[in-house]
């Protein structure tokens, strides 16, 4: 007897221009499994998603839902009732309620044909209800944390009729006690009849949620296998075409001399509600890591230290005092800063990657703050080599590249100015197994000789790197460990179940 897929992708092709974006795409999902989609950044998942959701029509090959053909491109409510993606991106308008984002242009009317907000409450709190669901319908949609906005957007893709949702890289975001929620969350709908296709290259979650995992390679299908059929090197190997393990660059990173002079230096940094005090020093040639779970403070640190939030205490660059709330005097002052989320505030997506790499620098490629595009181009081009963006040019939109190659774009704006000082966030999130190598490595060899970093990690790859690891939790530091740390000891702490 054999099983109808939920949804079948047969030699799928797409072209643009003379870019191969998918030369042979398969993937065949079972009813109830969680099924992986992997590949390097580049290797056609972005492109296949697309034509899975209706977005993208294929020069060749056909999608079929339950053995039936696809429905016409334009037929949106046909594609909704079948399939649905929730993005790394937000898609809920968050100005608008929870409520007001479920039902999005289906509003309940009541008399007269108009609208009724207590329909639209009642019906809000009962679909949330029956999906378990724990947010308030009223709520504004950007108080949402990321895991309460993806399980409400999954609601909503329920509630239209589809069953059968694409997850795209879910956990990026996500501190660790979130990411098992979310996990028993998923299985829970699974136990109900949904079927996902989850995108990650987080590989040990593909081990602990999926049953089977299809495999992208350079634009082509690679194979499907059930999860537990491949080990760990297997299916690295599938993905980038050898056998790699964890990335471990700067493994040989040289020891910090003790009478090296600090390049960063924080005495008393509060964040009112969210750091209450901190004490930090960054040596020259240094990596200091600081680790935590998402309420521990970390990224509110890193934010006040560049100038994005109000912050009391003192922060000095290279024995400079920088002014607090104040970013372009931090850029100034010798801070290159690579936020925490590209999609949000990393990049712009219509501007090209020459104009991003320079954003930091416009007022120095020119005379009296002009830009000369000759000048820009030639330093973009610079950074492109530099740290291996695969581009075609400087002049491509930044939008058009793989989510590595954007990270990359972003740790190029950062380089730019040439700080003295690396404020990175999460820099290696989303971003496949090479690309994480190239990030970490051009962090390795900017830092051995004039510049430190302060580098804030869920990632252990990120942190294995550093030269010491603080983690904070509360608002506060609780412990230092040198390189070599245990990593159940970190983790213990990160989570709160230290002692």
């Amino acid at each position: 007897m054999t099983t109808t897929p939920v949804v079948e992708a047969i030699g799928i092709a797409k072209r643009f221009g003379p870019t191969v974006a998918l030369a042979d795409g398969q993937l065949s999902v079972l009813p109830g499994e969680t099924h992986a989609l992997v590949g390097r950044n580049g290797a056609g998942k972005s492109t296949l998603v697309g034509v899975l959701t209706g977005l993208l029509r294929p020069d060749a090959g056909e999608v079929r839902f339950a053995g039936q053909p696809a429905p016409p491109l334009g037929d949106l409510a046909a594609w909704r009732a079948r399939v649905a993606c929730v993005y790394q991106k937000p898609s809920v308008v968050g100005d608008l309620s929870v409520a007001e984002n479920l039902f999005l242009n289906r509003q309940p009317r009541g008399r007269f044909g108009l609208l009724s907000k207590s329909r639209l409450r009642r019906r809000a709190a009962e679909l949330l209800e029956s999906w378990a669901v724990p947010v308030d319908p009223d709520v504004p949609a950007r108080e949402l944390t990321v895991e309460q906005r993806q399980l409400v957007e999954i609601a909503g893709a329920l509630s239209l009729g589809a069953r059968f949702v694409i997850l795209d890289e879910p956990t990026a975001q996500l501190e660790h006690r979130a990411i098992s929620r979310l996990f028993d969350r998923l299985r829970d709908l699974r136990a109900q009849g949904v079927t996902f296709v989850f995108i990650s290259h987080h590989l040990p979650e593909i081990y602990e949620i999926c049953q089977r995992v299809t495999v992208l390679r350079d634009a082509r299908h690679v194979l499907t296998a059930p999860v537990d059929e491949l080990s760990h090197d297997q299916l690295v190997e599938a993905m980038i075409g050898e056998a790699r393990g964890l990335v471990r660059v700067g493994a040989d990173r040289p020891p910090v001399p003790a009478h090296a002079e600090p390049v960063l230096e924080l005495s008393g940094v509060a964040v009112p509600g969210f750091v209450g005090g901190v004490d930090l020093t960054v040596r020259r040639g240094e990596i200091v890591g600081v680790a935590g779970s998402a309420a521990s403070g970390k990224r509110q640190l890193a934010e006040a230290v560049v100038g994005l939030r109000p912050r009391t205490g003192e922060v000095r660059v290279d024995g400079r005092r920088l002014p607090a709330s104040n970013v372009p005097a931090a850029l100034r002052g010798g801070i290159g800063y690579l936020p925490g989320d590209r999609h949000v505030d990393g990049f712009v997506p219509g501007l090209s990657v020459a104009e991003n790499a320079t954003m930091t620098i416009a007022d120095r490629l020119g005379p009296a703050g002009t830009v000369l595009p000759r000048r820009r181009d030639a330093k973009a081009r610079k950074l492109i080599a530099d740290l291996d963006v695969h581009t075609a040019g400087p002049d491509q939109p930044v939008a058009e590249l793989s989510g590595g190659n954007s990270q990359k774009v972003v740790m190029a704006r950062a380089l730019a100015s040439d700080p003295r000082v690396l404020v990175l966030v999460q820099p290696t999130a989303g971003v496949d197994v090479r690309s994480k190598e190239s990030l970490l490595g051009a962090v390795d060899s900017e830092t051995r000789q004039r510049r430190g970093a302060l580098l804030i990690s869920d990632e252990l790859a990120d942190l294995s790197m550093c030269d010491r690891v603080l983690v904070m939790s509360a608002g506060r530091v609780i412990a230092e460990h040198p390189r070599g740390w245990d990593e159940a000891d970190l983790v213990a702490e990160i989570e709160g179940i230290s002692g």
